[in-house]
């Protein structure tokens, strides 16, 4: 089961222009800002990952201005397991439940996620914060996800489920992300 204890959130690639050419691009960023905002309100790590950022470029700042003390772990692999310093921080996070949003959905966001379920982790990609510069490829790299034994999930769904209680004090906290 998730919950906010057992739980870490992976932030894949959003980066430069890159980001910003995905498809429905605005409203992928506004799930991941909105993923990443709960994760904090419910004490949940945050990972964020870079894929060669020289010539990418960084993580879009929305999305990095939430994270200020925090410096992106970066590849140049395409799957995050690739990378032995990626793997060591997130098992450091101690979390067997990973939920993971980013891009792209249908190279780098698939292959860490095949890789992630191999090593144990039970994963719930965060299919509104996850895209590709195409529908296409977005869907297709969702269904290769699931078959994989990746499970689907939205912000507002596994946000929901991590704090489990309206009584919560973080519910009230969560509640702007939503409107």
């Amino acid at each position: 089961m998730f919950t906010a204890e057992t739980t870490a959130l992976i932030v894949i690639d959003v980066q430069g222009k890159l980001a910003r050419s995905m498809y429905n691009a605005e409203a992928m960023l506004q799930g991941i800002t909105s993923a990443v905002r709960g994760a904090q309100i419910l004490g949940i790590p945050v990972l964020h990952i870079e894929q060669y950022p020289q010539g990418l470029g960084h993580t879009v700042p929305e999305v990095a201005g939430l994270l200020p003390d925090q410096v992106a772990m970066t590849k140049t692999t395409f799957d995050c397991c690739g990378n032995p310093q990626i793997v060591e921080a997130i098992r450091a996070m101690a979390r067997p439940n990973l939920l993971v949003c980013g891009l792209e959905a249908h190279i780098c966001v698939y292959q860490s996620v095949r890789s992630l379920l191999s090593h144990g982790y039970q994963v719930e990609l965060i299919a509104d914060a996850v895209s590709s510069r195409t529908a296409e490829n977005r869907t297709l790299g969702l269904e290769r996800m699931l078959a994989a034994g990746a499970r689907a999930t939205s912000v507002e769904m596994c946000l929901f489920d991590l704090v489990q209680d309206a009584a919560s004090p973080s519910f009230r906290q969560l509640l702007p992300l939503f409107k």
